[in-house]
């Protein structure tokens, strides 16, 4: 009995974390002063800005499985994109602005408290592959 609530209770929690919706004025907000470094639960990149870099790296998040743009355009000059976890579908935020000769990165979990480190892997894949795909093109 106490096991069948368990379970219960973890699948209406692992779909609560699934399904929850975005609100998206929480998560669409400017950067303010950052720096590239590492947080519990967040990490936050600033690298040189560069003709169509915002727009590449827009293309770039769209090409991370699980990812999805949820407000923001390339002109606005501010985009957030919410990407799922594989088994669960913990959702994490990334926030990608040009502030004047600056781009700065900025992704964060929703629920827990540590990503594991995922956030601060995601845009250094990120930036890595469009530099890669820059030099190439």
């Amino acid at each position: 009995m106490i096991w069948t609530v368990l379970v219960l209770a973890a699948i209406a929690g692992f779909g609560f974390i699934r399904f929850a919706s975005t609100d998206v004025a929480r998560w669409h907000k400017p950067i303010g002063d950052a720096e590239s470094t590492n947080g519990e639960g967040w990490s936050a990149r600033v690298i040189p800005a560069s003709s169509d870099l915002l727009s590449d790296l827009h293309q770039g998040m769209l090409a991370l499985e699980r990812t999805e743009l949820v407000a923001g355009s390339v002109t606005e000059g501010r985009l957030t994109y919410i990407t799922r976890s594989k088994l669960i579908g913990f959702p994490d935020y990334t926030t990608i602005e040009q502030d004047g000769d600056q781009i700065k990165l900025y992704a964060r979990l929703r629920f827990g408290r540590s990503d594991l480190g995922v956030n601060g892997k995601r845009l250094d894949r990120l930036i890595e592959n469009v530099r890669a795909k820059r030099t190439k093109g």
